[in-house]
């Protein structure tokens, strides 16, 4: 569903402050994979999730979504095929918009427009069984502006909203990073139960070790704009955060120097 092809990116080439953040990079994800994403400072996880979404252009390499050669189309065409969730509850949803007028743009999101009433009756039925899944009891507050809402549950409706038509791929940066504790735990749950049901192809930035190691099906992690460790199956099944650590020490040659992620 993803290839990733030898990819380059280079900030601020041939300047003092010249950044390679990815280098040679090389991934493939399979339909159904829920993959997480880990690193210190600098690694080059959100660039690469960046890059895969078309906010940045890559200098060398290929990108492909499913089968599809994406690596020069910009970021707005290449949303058909993603859904994303940022790390800022802000983004993602239009605040003065109502949570129903929010998941009528997400339910149109490559359709052609029509003259037709804004939102049918049965149209309502649907969001609000939806909305219920949910359990924030958003499914009886349908027209109150999404900007009223707290960080979780927007990053709930969020969620909802990147998935609502299946995307071919789910972009997750680090989407619970500005959510308290628990709510982040409620996030989560909900997001393994999305990705799980809907057999999405996933690709999950985080900077939460445990988080890294508890979902998805794999995990990848990245050190100066490389991947250095690729675990699956039963031996991800079986990571610890001091395992890890170790293994990461191994390959790396250096102590994962990250108190966001060691403290988390």
């Amino acid at each position: 569903m993803l290839e990733v092809k030898n990819l380059k990116k280079i900030f601020n080439a041939g300047t003092i402050n010249e950044k390679v953040a990815l280098d040679d990079v090389s991934l493939t994800l399979s339909e159904g994979d829920f993959v997480t994403l880990i690193g210190g400072n600098g690694a080059g996880k959100s660039t690469l999730l960046n890059c895969i979404a078309g906010v940045h252009m890559v200098d060398e390499g290929q990108i492909l979504i499913d089968g599809k050669d994406v690596t020069r189309i910009p970021e707005h065409k290449r949303a058909a095929y993603l859904g994303r969730v940022f790390q800022d509850p802000m983004m993602g949803t239009a605040a003065n918009m109502g949570i129903e007028e929010n998941l009528a743009l997400s339910y149109r999101r490559g359709k052609n427009r029509t003259l037709k009433w804004g939102i049918s009756n049965k149209e309502r039925d649907v969001y609000k069984e939806l909305l219920s899944t949910l359990d924030l009891g958003l499914e009886n507050r349908l027209s109150d502006k999404v900007g009223l809402l707290s960080g979780g549950q927007r990053q709930a409706l969020t969620l909802l909203m990147a998935t609502l038509i299946k995307p071919k791929l789910l972009l997750l940066d680090e989407h619970t990073a500005a959510l308290d504790p628990k709510t982040a735990e409620k996030v989560l749950k909900l997001t393994d139960k999305i990705v799980e049901e809907g057999k999405l192809t996933t690709l999950m930035v985080t900077h939460n070790m445990r988080d890294a190691i508890n979902h998805g099906n794999r995990l990848i992690m990245m050190s100066n704009g490389k991947i250095i460790l690729d675990i699956t199956g039963e031996e991800k099944r079986n990571l610890t955060v001091e395992s890890l650590l170790e293994r990461f020490g191994k390959v790396s040659g250096e102590e994962f120097a990250n108190d966001r992620a060691l403290l988390s």
